[in-house]
This record gives C-alpha cells, sequence and structure tokens, in this order.
C-alpha cells in the first residue's frame, strides 16, 4: 500500500509540475513575442525621418497606404550657356566616403563613362601610401592631386584629379589649425580658380559647431582672397542644407549638424560675399533634389536626403554657367556625384 501511495503521489507531483512548467513556458514565450514584435516596430519606425511609412494603425480604423516616393529625375544636360557659348569644361565632384571601398563599388566605372576634364573627390579617408592601383594609375587624369590627415589617418582627406596640367596647386587655407587635416585643394587653372573642400561637420550633438563657425569665416576670408586675383569655382561637401527646400525633413532637423541656423547664415554669408549656389541659380524651386542619404532606413529608395554637395561660382563665372547637375542615379556611395558645365 505504502508503494502504491508513493507512485500516486509521484504521479500527482509530475503532473502538477508539468502543468506548471507549460504554464511558465507559455508566460515565458508571450512575452518573448510581445518584446520582439515591439523591437521590429522599433526597427520598422522612422525616427524623426518622415520617410513614408505609415505608422499601425488603431484598432478600428483604417491603415493607411504608405505615400509613394517622391523621386528627382536629372533633367537632359544644357551644354550651352545663355548667350549660346558651348561648354568647354566638365567638372564632376563626388564624396566618396572611403576611396578604397568606392573603388571596389566601381565608381570609376562611372567616373569613365561621366568622362570629366577634372574630378574632385572628398572624404576619401586614404593615406597617399595606401591609395588603390586602380586610380593612381588612371591614364585619363595625369596629374593627380592629393591630401589627407595628418594626425589620422583614415579620416577625412580630398583629391582632384585632372587631364590638364594646372598652373599650381596648393593645399589648405593656410591656418594650421584647419589643414591639418586634409580638407581643401586648390588648382589655378589660366582663367579661373578650382578649389575642392570637405567641410568639416558639427558632429552630433554639435560637439564641433563652434569650430564649424570659425571654419566657415576663415574659409570665406580665403575664398574672398582668391576671387580677388581671379574668378573661382568651389565643389565638394559642404556640409549644409542651405534652405527647407534642401532637405526632405526640415522641421525636425533644426538641432541637427547640417541644418543648423549658425551653419546655414555662415553659407548666407558665403553668398553674401559674390558666390553662387550654382544650382539654385538654374534650379531655383526645383524640391527633392537631394545628393546625400543616410544609409539607414532605406533612406535613399525613398528619396529622404539633404543637399549638402555644391558647386558654388564667383559672379564673374556666371555668365558660363551652363548647368549643375546632381547625378542621383551613381552609386558607390552615401553621396551621389555632381557636374558643372561651364564655359572657359
Amino acid at each position: 500500500p505504502h508503494i502504491k501511495l508513493c507512485i500516486s503521489a509521484a504521479r500527482v507531483y509530475l503532473c502538477v509540475r508539468v502543468v506548471c512548467l507549460r504554464g511558465v513556458c507559455g508566460i515565458t514565450t508571450s512575452a518573448s513575442m510581445s518584446k520582439r514584435a515591439k523591437k521590429n516596430e522599433q526597427e520598422d519606425g522612422d525616427g524623426d525621418h518622415d520617410n513614408g511609412t505609415a505608422p499601425a494603425a488603431k484598432k478600428g480604423k483604417k491603415v493607411k497606404e504608405p505615400e509613394a516616393p517622391i523621386l528627382y529625375s536629372d533633367p537632359p544636360d544644357k551644354m550651352n550657356s545663355k548667350d549660346g557659348h558651348a561648354a568647354n569644361m566638365k567638372i564632376t565632384s563626388w564624396n566618396v566616403d572611403g576611396l578604397r571601398a568606392w573603388v571596389k563599388k566601381k565608381g570609376l566605372d562611372w567616373v569613365r563613362d561621366e568622362a570629366p576634364d577634372v574630378l574632385c573627390l572628398q572624404e576619401t579617408k586614404c593615406a597617399e601610401k595606401s591609395l588603390p592601383d586602380e586610380i593612381t594609375s588612371m591614364p585619363e587624369f595625369p596629374h593627380k592631386y592629393w591630401a589627407g590627415s595628418d594626425e589620422k589617418e583614415g579620416y577625412s582627406g580630398v583629391a582632384m584629379l585632372c587631364k590638364t596640367e594646372p598652373l599650381k596647386v596648393t593645399y589648405g587655407i593656410g591656418k594650421e589649425e584647419h589643414d591639418k587635416e586634409g580638407r581643401v585643394i586648390t588648382a589655378e587653372f589660366p582663367t579661373f580658380f578650382l578649389v575642392t573642400a570637405y567641410v568639416p561637420n558639427s558632429g552630433r550633438g554639435l560637439v564641433r559647431l563652434d569650430y564649424r563657425k570659425t571654419w566657415d569665416v576663415e574659409f570665406k576670408a580665403y575664398l574672398s582672397d582668391l576671387d580677388k586675383r581671379k574668378p573661382l569655382v568651389l565643389c565638394g561637401d559642404l556640409n549644409v542644407a542651405h534652405e527647407e527646400i534642401d532637405l526632405k525633413n526640415s522641421k525636425g532637423n533644426k538641432k541637427n549638424a547640417g541644418f543648423t541656423a549658425e551653419e546655414r547664415e555662415g553659407f548666407n554669408q558665403l553668398l553674401a560675399a559674390g558666390f553662387t549656389d550654382s544650382f539654385r541659380e538654374l534650379y531655383p524651386e526645383q524640391a527633392n533634389a537631394y545628393t546625400f542619404w543616410t544609409y539607414m532606413m532605406n533612406s535613399r529608395s525613398k528619396n529622404v536626403g539633404w543637399r549638402l554637395d555644391y558647386f558654388v561660382l564667383s559672379s564673374a563665372l556666371l555668365p558660363g554657367l551652363c548647368d549643375s547637375k546632381i547625378r542621383n542615379q551613381a552609386m558607390g556611395s552615401d553621396h551621389c556625384p555632381i557636374t558643372l558645365h561651364m564655359v572657359v
């Protein structure tokens, strides 16, 4: 009897244990599913970027269909100035976000098809000793110039590749504080200066905004001094969206790097010094024309972007302006290339 009683008790105990374990497992599974669902909702959310993803609808409400992205289509190139002269100078600028990776992504194939007279690159992130053979040996550009950070290898950096040898090439703007980061190359040609620049980013939390404000003042002074000698073309990643039309989500970015009041005022001051944003000169009302898209949240396919890359011209060069292009179909970086057609 004692044996039967023990067996019965054991059966009851085992049944209770199984039921309890199933209950625990059931609760754990539900919690895990809930956490996973919440995580998926967060990953699918747009954060501060309104890139057309509809939020989850409340029970009983009709789900709103996500809006189709508004894309920009680069129109056919204008190859003549307003007074009818044919373009004879083609300059392309591209922030490549790492030269070595960009080369592996076949960026040079696009450059060969575009065939500019001068190619300017920003954010090369590559010391001269580490440059890929594919670019150093390019016969299309026999004259190549490189600038990089003195202190941080793999940081900043610009390049200029020319079909025709410039009269003179200089590096930096004559201020050690700025020049050690390898952000500017200036080439003098017979009738104009060409300056390519990678303007400092104010950083997350605007940690470098004060430095950026100093840069803007001193860079403008450098350009104004050049302009007194010969008109100039400035190209590159200027790290500012000038007006609300120049980025998708202006309201949510007024305190973020690239769209602060201070950075926009710095660009205002540059224009007030006698320089012109060539794209806005030709396309003053064109919206949704961007040159940078973060890699996050499918921003490029949704065209949630910023126009950070520019060709800025001295007023004396405006009569020769033919076209200012945004080549937003070219892949290989989080920026797209831009191209200038002009008469010199």
